[in-house]
Protein backbone atom coordinates (compact mmCIF):
# COMPACT_ATOMS: atom_id res chain seq x y z
CA UNK A 1 0.00 0.00 0.00
CA UNK A 2 1.71 2.89 -0.79
CA UNK A 3 1.62 5.77 2.13
CA UNK A 4 0.74 9.27 1.82
CA UNK A 5 3.17 11.31 1.37
CA UNK A 6 3.52 14.32 4.08
CA UNK A 7 4.40 17.39 3.02
CA UNK A 8 7.94 18.90 3.52
CA UNK A 9 8.19 20.87 6.83
CA UNK A 10 7.00 24.50 6.60
CA UNK A 11 5.50 24.46 3.67
CA UNK A 12 2.16 24.83 5.53
CA UNK A 13 3.52 28.05 6.33
CA UNK A 14 4.04 28.63 2.37
CA UNK A 15 0.52 28.61 1.53
CA UNK A 16 -0.51 32.36 2.04
CA UNK A 17 -4.30 33.17 1.42
CA UNK A 18 -4.62 36.22 -1.16
CA UNK A 19 -4.30 39.48 0.19
CA UNK A 20 -7.95 41.35 0.36
CA UNK A 21 -8.36 44.24 -1.76
CA UNK A 22 -8.00 47.30 -0.46
CA UNK A 23 -11.79 48.25 0.81
CA UNK A 24 -11.88 51.52 -1.30
CA UNK A 25 -11.67 49.53 -4.57
CA UNK A 26 -14.67 47.40 -3.49
CA UNK A 27 -17.05 50.73 -3.17
CA UNK A 28 -15.64 51.65 -6.69
CA UNK A 29 -16.30 48.69 -7.75
CA UNK A 30 -19.88 48.42 -6.73
CA UNK A 31 -20.23 52.30 -7.24
CA UNK A 32 -22.91 53.52 -10.39
CA UNK A 33 -20.02 54.65 -13.03
CA UNK A 34 -23.05 56.76 -14.65
CA UNK A 35 -23.88 58.62 -11.21
CA UNK A 36 -20.32 58.92 -10.57
CA UNK A 37 -19.86 60.52 -13.87
CA UNK A 38 -22.90 62.81 -13.68
CA UNK A 39 -21.09 64.15 -9.84
CA UNK A 40 -18.09 64.41 -12.08
CA UNK A 41 -20.02 67.06 -14.49
CA UNK A 42 -22.10 68.81 -12.08
CA UNK A 43 -18.82 69.33 -10.23
CA UNK A 44 -16.98 70.63 -13.51
CA UNK A 45 -20.20 73.00 -14.26
CA UNK A 46 -19.53 74.58 -10.10
CA UNK A 47 -16.25 74.76 -11.12
CA UNK A 48 -17.12 77.30 -14.25
CA UNK A 49 -19.72 79.02 -12.62
CA UNK A 50 -17.40 79.64 -9.94
CA UNK A 51 -14.90 80.99 -12.44
CA UNK A 52 -16.73 82.93 -14.91
CA UNK A 53 -18.80 84.56 -11.72
CA UNK A 54 -17.21 83.70 -8.61
CA UNK A 55 -19.49 86.15 -6.73
CA UNK A 56 -22.55 85.72 -7.70
CA UNK A 57 -22.88 82.06 -8.54
CA UNK A 58 -21.38 81.05 -5.67
CA UNK A 59 -23.85 83.41 -3.45
CA UNK A 60 -25.62 81.80 -0.98
CA UNK A 61 -28.88 83.36 -2.28
CA UNK A 62 -27.78 82.29 -5.93
CA UNK A 63 -27.04 78.71 -4.55
CA UNK A 64 -31.15 78.27 -2.82
CA UNK A 65 -32.32 79.73 -5.87
CA UNK A 66 -30.62 76.92 -8.03
CA UNK A 67 -32.37 74.47 -5.87
CA UNK A 68 -35.11 75.39 -5.67
CA UNK A 69 -36.08 75.92 -9.48
CA UNK A 70 -34.75 72.79 -9.38
CA UNK A 71 -37.27 71.25 -7.13
CA UNK A 72 -40.41 71.68 -8.98
CA UNK A 73 -39.23 70.30 -12.50
CA UNK A 74 -37.29 67.92 -10.11
CA UNK A 75 -40.43 66.45 -8.54
CA UNK A 76 -42.34 65.98 -12.04
CA UNK A 77 -39.00 63.76 -12.91
CA UNK A 78 -39.37 61.43 -10.23
CA UNK A 79 -43.05 60.83 -11.31
CA UNK A 80 -41.31 60.62 -15.14
CA UNK A 81 -38.79 58.31 -14.44
CA UNK A 82 -41.18 55.53 -13.11
CA UNK A 83 -43.50 55.97 -16.51
CA UNK A 84 -40.35 55.95 -18.38
CA UNK A 85 -38.81 52.15 -16.55
CA UNK A 86 -42.06 51.03 -16.95
CA UNK A 87 -41.44 51.26 -21.11
CA UNK A 88 -44.16 54.48 -21.38
CA UNK A 89 -44.02 58.24 -21.85
CA UNK A 90 -45.75 61.17 -20.47
CA UNK A 91 -45.78 64.18 -22.81
CA UNK A 92 -48.97 66.22 -20.99
CA UNK A 93 -46.89 66.54 -17.51
CA UNK A 94 -46.30 70.46 -18.35
CA UNK A 95 -49.45 70.77 -19.75
CA UNK A 96 -50.70 68.99 -16.52
CA UNK A 97 -48.70 71.52 -13.98
CA UNK A 98 -50.48 74.25 -16.19
CA UNK A 99 -53.95 73.34 -15.48
CA UNK A 100 -53.63 72.57 -11.48
CA UNK A 101 -51.78 75.46 -11.19
CA UNK A 102 -54.66 77.57 -12.62
CA UNK A 103 -57.48 75.52 -11.16
CA UNK A 104 -55.75 76.04 -7.70
CA UNK A 105 -55.74 79.90 -8.12
CA UNK A 106 -58.86 80.22 -9.02
CA UNK A 107 -60.95 83.21 -6.90
CA UNK A 108 -63.67 80.40 -5.80
CA UNK A 109 -60.28 77.72 -4.74
CA UNK A 110 -58.62 80.33 -2.64
CA UNK A 111 -61.79 81.23 -0.67
CA UNK A 112 -60.73 77.77 0.78
CA UNK A 113 -57.53 78.71 2.30
CA UNK A 114 -54.02 76.73 2.38
CA UNK A 115 -55.89 73.77 2.10
CA UNK A 116 -57.94 74.52 -0.71
CA UNK A 117 -55.31 75.04 -2.86
CA UNK A 118 -53.06 72.18 -2.18
CA UNK A 119 -56.09 69.90 -2.13
CA UNK A 120 -57.11 71.21 -5.64
CA UNK A 121 -53.36 71.21 -6.81
CA UNK A 122 -53.30 67.51 -6.02
CA UNK A 123 -56.61 66.10 -6.97
CA UNK A 124 -56.16 68.19 -10.78
CA UNK A 125 -53.08 65.74 -11.02
CA UNK A 126 -54.41 62.87 -9.88
CA UNK A 127 -57.50 63.41 -12.09
CA UNK A 128 -55.10 63.46 -15.34
CA UNK A 129 -53.09 60.84 -14.44
CA UNK A 130 -55.92 58.27 -13.91
CA UNK A 131 -57.63 59.90 -17.43
CA UNK A 132 -54.16 58.91 -19.15
CA UNK A 133 -54.02 55.92 -17.18
CA UNK A 134 -57.28 54.59 -18.24
CA UNK A 135 -56.88 55.19 -22.00
CA UNK A 136 -53.49 53.59 -22.05
CA UNK A 137 -53.90 50.33 -19.61
CA UNK A 138 -57.48 49.67 -20.13
CA UNK A 139 -58.58 51.86 -23.10
CA UNK A 140 -55.35 50.35 -25.30
CA UNK A 141 -54.21 53.65 -26.25
CA UNK A 142 -50.31 54.26 -27.23
CA UNK A 143 -48.86 56.36 -24.63
CA UNK A 144 -47.49 59.12 -26.86
CA UNK A 145 -50.71 59.79 -28.49
CA UNK A 146 -52.84 58.99 -25.51
CA UNK A 147 -50.37 61.61 -23.55
CA UNK A 148 -50.17 63.65 -26.35
CA UNK A 149 -53.79 64.47 -26.22
CA UNK A 150 -54.08 65.27 -23.03
CA UNK A 151 -51.53 67.75 -23.30
CA UNK A 152 -53.41 69.59 -25.95
CA UNK A 153 -57.18 69.38 -23.90
CA UNK A 154 -55.37 70.78 -20.58
CA UNK A 155 -53.56 73.69 -22.24
CA UNK A 156 -56.92 74.38 -23.80
CA UNK A 157 -58.56 73.65 -20.29
CA UNK A 158 -56.26 75.96 -18.47
CA UNK A 159 -56.58 78.93 -21.31
CA UNK A 160 -60.36 79.34 -20.90
CA UNK A 161 -60.11 79.08 -17.02
CA UNK A 162 -57.71 81.68 -16.62
CA UNK A 163 -59.17 83.15 -20.52
CA UNK A 164 -55.22 84.53 -20.58
CA UNK A 165 -54.78 86.64 -17.39
CA UNK A 166 -52.42 85.73 -14.45
CA UNK A 167 -54.00 84.67 -11.44
CA UNK A 168 -52.63 86.53 -8.44
CA UNK A 169 -52.51 84.06 -5.18
CA UNK A 170 -53.39 86.56 -2.54
CA UNK A 171 -53.51 83.31 0.69
CA UNK A 172 -51.19 84.90 3.08
CA UNK A 173 -50.37 81.10 3.88
CA UNK A 174 -48.99 79.98 0.52
CA UNK A 175 -47.18 83.11 -0.07
CA UNK A 176 -45.63 82.91 3.31
CA UNK A 177 -43.74 79.40 2.23
CA UNK A 178 -41.39 81.68 -0.55
CA UNK A 179 -40.41 83.91 1.94
CA UNK A 180 -36.75 83.57 3.49
CA UNK A 181 -38.26 83.50 7.06
CA UNK A 182 -39.75 80.35 6.21
CA UNK A 183 -36.46 78.72 5.13
CA UNK A 184 -35.62 75.76 7.28
CA UNK A 185 -31.41 76.60 8.37
CA UNK A 186 -31.29 78.39 5.34
CA UNK A 187 -32.91 75.51 3.20
CA UNK A 188 -35.84 76.51 1.12
CA UNK A 189 -39.52 74.58 1.95
CA UNK A 190 -39.77 73.52 -1.72
CA UNK A 191 -36.14 71.96 -1.75
CA UNK A 192 -37.22 69.87 1.24
CA UNK A 193 -40.52 68.43 -0.34
CA UNK A 194 -37.93 68.08 -3.54
CA UNK A 195 -36.03 65.87 -1.13
CA UNK A 196 -38.91 63.89 0.46
CA UNK A 197 -40.29 63.06 -2.93
CA UNK A 198 -37.21 62.13 -4.18
CA UNK A 199 -36.34 59.93 -0.91
CA UNK A 200 -39.77 58.83 -1.09
CA UNK A 201 -39.77 57.50 -4.95
CA UNK A 202 -36.24 56.19 -4.49
CA UNK A 203 -37.47 53.53 -1.99
CA UNK A 204 -40.81 52.93 -3.78
CA UNK A 205 -38.20 52.22 -7.14
CA UNK A 206 -35.32 50.29 -5.09
CA UNK A 207 -37.15 48.55 -2.20
CA UNK A 208 -40.88 47.72 -2.84
CA UNK A 209 -42.71 45.41 -4.61
CA UNK A 210 -44.40 47.85 -6.69
CA UNK A 211 -41.06 49.08 -8.16
CA UNK A 212 -39.75 45.81 -9.14
CA UNK A 213 -43.07 45.16 -11.15
CA UNK A 214 -42.58 48.41 -12.80
CA UNK A 215 -39.08 47.43 -14.08
CA UNK A 216 -40.19 43.95 -14.87
CA UNK A 217 -43.08 45.66 -17.33
CA UNK A 218 -40.51 47.89 -18.65
CA UNK A 219 -38.37 44.95 -19.56
CA UNK A 220 -41.24 42.56 -20.98
CA UNK A 221 -44.63 43.20 -20.42
CA UNK A 222 -45.91 39.54 -21.74
CA UNK A 223 -42.98 37.90 -19.45
CA UNK A 224 -44.18 40.12 -16.65
CA UNK A 225 -47.74 39.14 -17.56
CA UNK A 226 -46.79 35.39 -17.25
CA UNK A 227 -45.48 35.92 -14.12
CA UNK A 228 -48.37 37.14 -12.61
CA UNK A 229 -48.26 40.58 -12.62
CA UNK A 230 -51.26 42.35 -13.65
CA UNK A 231 -49.54 44.58 -16.11
CA UNK A 232 -52.65 47.16 -16.73
CA UNK A 233 -53.25 48.03 -13.31
CA UNK A 234 -49.34 48.35 -12.80
CA UNK A 235 -49.45 50.56 -15.91
CA UNK A 236 -52.74 52.74 -14.16
CA UNK A 237 -50.81 53.10 -11.12
CA UNK A 238 -47.37 54.87 -12.54
CA UNK A 239 -49.77 57.52 -14.62
CA UNK A 240 -51.64 58.41 -11.39
CA UNK A 241 -47.99 58.68 -9.55
CA UNK A 242 -47.07 60.78 -12.66
CA UNK A 243 -50.67 62.51 -12.30
CA UNK A 244 -49.50 63.28 -8.22
CA UNK A 245 -46.26 64.46 -9.12
CA UNK A 246 -47.65 66.91 -11.50
CA UNK A 247 -50.14 68.17 -8.71
CA UNK A 248 -47.28 68.60 -6.17
CA UNK A 249 -45.21 70.31 -8.74
CA UNK A 250 -48.12 72.67 -9.45
CA UNK A 251 -48.36 73.43 -5.82
CA UNK A 252 -44.74 74.39 -5.29
CA UNK A 253 -44.68 76.45 -8.58
CA UNK A 254 -47.83 77.99 -7.37
CA UNK A 255 -45.63 79.30 -4.16
CA UNK A 256 -42.75 80.23 -5.94
CA UNK A 257 -44.37 82.71 -8.49
CA UNK A 258 -47.13 83.22 -6.11
CA UNK A 259 -49.32 83.18 -9.28
CA UNK A 260 -51.10 81.06 -12.08
CA UNK A 261 -50.72 81.04 -15.26
CA UNK A 262 -51.77 78.93 -18.41
CA UNK A 263 -47.96 79.13 -19.48
CA UNK A 264 -46.81 77.59 -16.53
CA UNK A 265 -44.99 74.27 -17.01
CA UNK A 266 -44.07 75.17 -20.22
CA UNK A 267 -41.84 72.30 -21.67
CA UNK A 268 -41.53 70.52 -19.07
CA UNK A 269 -41.85 66.91 -20.77
CA UNK A 270 -39.01 67.74 -21.99
CA UNK A 271 -36.68 69.02 -19.47
CA UNK A 272 -38.18 66.04 -17.73
CA UNK A 273 -37.68 63.51 -20.08
CA UNK A 274 -33.87 64.95 -20.83
CA UNK A 275 -33.18 64.37 -17.44
CA UNK A 276 -34.02 60.91 -17.08
CA UNK A 277 -32.75 60.32 -19.79
CA UNK A 278 -29.27 61.28 -19.50
CA UNK A 279 -29.77 60.26 -15.20
CA UNK A 280 -29.43 56.64 -16.97
CA UNK A 281 -33.24 55.72 -17.31
CA UNK A 282 -33.57 53.43 -20.47
CA UNK A 283 -36.16 55.27 -22.90
CA UNK A 284 -37.13 51.85 -24.15
CA UNK A 285 -37.64 50.90 -20.20
CA UNK A 286 -36.42 48.17 -17.95
CA UNK A 287 -34.46 50.75 -16.25
CA UNK A 288 -34.16 53.85 -14.01
CA UNK A 289 -32.67 55.87 -11.57
CA UNK A 290 -34.05 58.33 -9.07
CA UNK A 291 -30.50 59.35 -8.57
CA UNK A 292 -29.43 59.95 -11.55
CA UNK A 293 -33.03 61.83 -12.67
CA UNK A 294 -32.05 64.24 -9.89
CA UNK A 295 -28.72 64.76 -11.44
CA UNK A 296 -29.75 65.38 -14.41
CA UNK A 297 -32.18 67.80 -13.23
CA UNK A 298 -29.57 69.75 -11.36
CA UNK A 299 -26.95 69.64 -14.53
CA UNK A 300 -29.72 71.39 -17.00
CA UNK A 301 -30.64 73.94 -14.15
CA UNK A 302 -27.10 74.16 -13.36
CA UNK A 303 -26.41 74.94 -16.89
CA UNK A 304 -29.79 77.24 -17.11
CA UNK A 305 -27.89 79.60 -14.27
CA UNK A 306 -25.16 79.96 -15.70
CA UNK A 307 -25.83 80.83 -19.08
CA UNK A 308 -28.31 83.63 -17.07
CA UNK A 309 -25.12 85.23 -15.10
CA UNK A 310 -22.64 85.24 -17.92
CA UNK A 311 -25.93 87.00 -20.00
CA UNK A 312 -25.97 83.84 -23.17
CA UNK A 313 -28.94 83.95 -25.59
CA UNK A 314 -31.23 81.20 -24.94
CA UNK A 315 -30.81 79.68 -28.03
CA UNK A 316 -27.26 78.63 -27.50
CA UNK A 317 -28.29 77.16 -24.05
CA UNK A 318 -31.07 74.83 -25.91
CA UNK A 319 -28.65 73.94 -28.12
CA UNK A 320 -26.10 73.25 -25.39
CA UNK A 321 -29.30 71.19 -23.87
CA UNK A 322 -29.93 69.07 -27.13
CA UNK A 323 -25.85 68.62 -27.12
CA UNK A 324 -25.72 66.85 -23.88
CA UNK A 325 -29.41 64.91 -24.43
CA UNK A 326 -27.72 63.24 -27.70
CA UNK A 327 -24.22 62.17 -25.98
CA UNK A 328 -26.25 60.56 -23.42
CA UNK A 329 -28.38 58.60 -25.48
CA UNK A 330 -25.69 57.32 -27.61
CA UNK A 331 -23.21 56.64 -24.29
CA UNK A 332 -26.49 54.29 -23.33
CA UNK A 333 -27.05 52.97 -26.90
CA UNK A 334 -23.04 51.72 -26.63
CA UNK A 335 -23.31 50.43 -22.82
CA UNK A 336 -26.22 48.65 -23.64
CA UNK A 337 -23.94 46.79 -27.00
CA UNK A 338 -21.52 45.81 -24.86
CA UNK A 339 -23.34 44.03 -21.91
Amino acid sequence: MTQPVSPPRGSADKVRPAAEAPAWRGLMARADVRTLSLLGVLAALIVIGGITKPDEFLDTRNLQLVLTQASVIGVVTVGMTFVITSGGIDLSVGAIVALASVWATTVATQEYGFGGILFTSVLVGLGCGLVNGLLIAYGGMVPFIATLAMLASARGLALQITDGRTQIVTVDGVLDLGERDAYVLGVPPLVLVFAVVTIIGWLLLNRTTFGRRTVAVGGNAEAARLAGIDVRRQRLYLYLLSGLCCGIAAFLLIILSGSGQNTNGNLYELDAIAAAIIGGTLLSGGRGTIVGSVLGVLIFTTITNIFALNNLQSDVQQIAKGAIIVAAVLVQRRTASTT
